[in-house]
């Protein structure tokens, strides 16, 4: 057996399900050469009534002792060793199997019920999860949109796994309006394997380097601000981060920065503006990727106060942003040069990859299909990637993990040297 880690993907796009199965179990088992330890699949929403018969039809034709999986508005996927494609709205099936030597494969499923009140001891959480916090793991998690207290999830997770990477996404439906699902079987268990609502995950623990692009889509206009008041979600105050100058309200201050925009920014700024949090609070010199992008959901005129997408505190810092495609492209293509430039040179090579897009991107955000996945490509130009268009993107900024909106999410997968 192969002491060298193996990840492979196929896609297919037939509009029959069992053609689809077999086009892509085919299609990995002629190009793994070992026998895989894990199995992902992403399935489109246009098979949503054949979501029950899954995980039987995979199982007849491949043996894979742990596989997770969940459907997707959109699907992305290997149409050939050197094609990905992400299919939007059309029948698509993606499936990622992974060979892994010296990993432990922990899988788990958990209900909203399951998961422990934010004020347990890390104790609770690692109970919850099944593996201990001495065995330092990495996360890939798929959840149901609604129900699944995916934000307690991810807070839990960082409390009790501190250095572990956490990255995967919220099921979807597209337009279609079917109901959200997932999918999770282990060997041997006899258990259902579609599920409608709370997290499917794995743990990936022992010989594995898992990192991490979470592409947010945004750039930076005017200053970095620091909270100087503010409550929950809302900011009250903003300063200056020298405190040279007196507090001021963020809307007045807004107003200001909007003016001296050009005019493209001006009328983006009317629909598309947002604002960052910076994700470490004691790092000095902040880059793009630095920030959480949040939401801007509400002014309020009277005092001058806006409102965001996420908690504030004082003293924090924030900037506001812009996104449209151009900037969405050009901050993924500044994010995966970064990550390769600044790579060791003595690092072992990249062997598989996982894309997590929302599904406010894609053809509709780009005017052309398959843009953030053949960028990846450019970059990592031999890798086999899968993924599918979220309703909620899983990834870490500042060292924390959080639930995004608008974002691609990537886990490339090593392994140690």
């Amino acid at each position: 057996m192969s002491d060298r880690m193996q990840w492979t993907n196929a896609l297919s796009t037939r509009p029959s399900l069992e053609a689809a199965v077999t086009e892509v179990v085919e299609a990995v088992q002629s190009s793994l050469a070992e026998l895989p330890d894990l199995g992902i699949v992403f399935i489109s929403s246009a098979y949503a009534s054949d979501y029950p018969r899954l995980i039987p039809l995979l199982r007849e034709q491949l043996s894979l002792p742990i596989l997770i999986g969940c459907g997707g508005g959109g699907i992305v996927g290997m149409e050939s060793v050197a094609q990905v494609a992400e299919i939007e709205g059309n029948p698509a099936l993606s499936l990622t199997v992974a060979h892994l030597p010296g990993v432990k494969v922990h899988s788990f499923y958990l209900t909203p019920e399951d998961l422990p009140d934010l004020d347990s001891s890390p104790t609770a959480w690692t109970q919850a999860i099944g593996i201990s916090p001495q065995d330092p793991c990495h996360f890939i998690l798929l959840s149901e949109p609604f129900s699944a207290r995916i934000n307690d999830l991810l807070e839990g997770l960082d409390f009790a796994y501190p250095g572990s990477i956490k990255i995967g996404g919220l099921a979807s439906m597209g337009t279609s309006g079917n109901q959200s699902a997932l999918f999770y079987q282990r060997e041997g268990e006899k258990t259902q394997s579609l599920y409608r609502e709370g997290t499917v995950g794995v743990a990936l623990s022992g010989q594995i380097v898992v990192e991490t692009i979470v592409a947010q889509g945004c750039r930076p206009i005017g200053p970095v601000y620091r909270v100087s008041e503010g409550e929950r979600n809302v900011i009250v105050g903003l300063a200056d981060l020298e405190g040279q100058s007196a507090s001021r309200s963020p809307l007045e201050m807004l107003r200001e920065l909007i003016q001296s925009l050009d005019e493209r920014d001006r009328e983006l700024a009317q629909h598309s503006l947002f604002v960052g949090i910076a994700g470490d609070e004691f790092k000095l010199n902040l880059q793009p990727g630095d920030f959480l992008i949040r939401n801007l959901i509400g002014v309020d005129p009277r005092v001058g106060a806006i409102a965001i997408g996420d908690r504030v505190r004082p003293g924090g810092r924030v900037q506001f942003h812009l996104r449209d495609a151009r900037t969405s492209a050009e901050d993924l293509e500044w994010l995966l040069s970064s990550h390769l430039s600044g790579q060791a040179l003595n690092r072992s090579p990249a062997r598989g990859a996982l894309m997590f897009s929302c599904l406010g991107r894609g053809e509709g955000l780009y005017g052309v299909p398959n843009f953030d996945s053949t960028l990846f490509r450019r970059f990592f130009p031999d890798l086999p990637i899968g993924g599918f268009f979220c309703n909620g993107e899983i990834g870490q900024v500042g060292g924390r993990t959080f639930l995004h909106g608008y974002t691609s999410a990537f886990a490339i997968f090593r392994q140690p040297l």
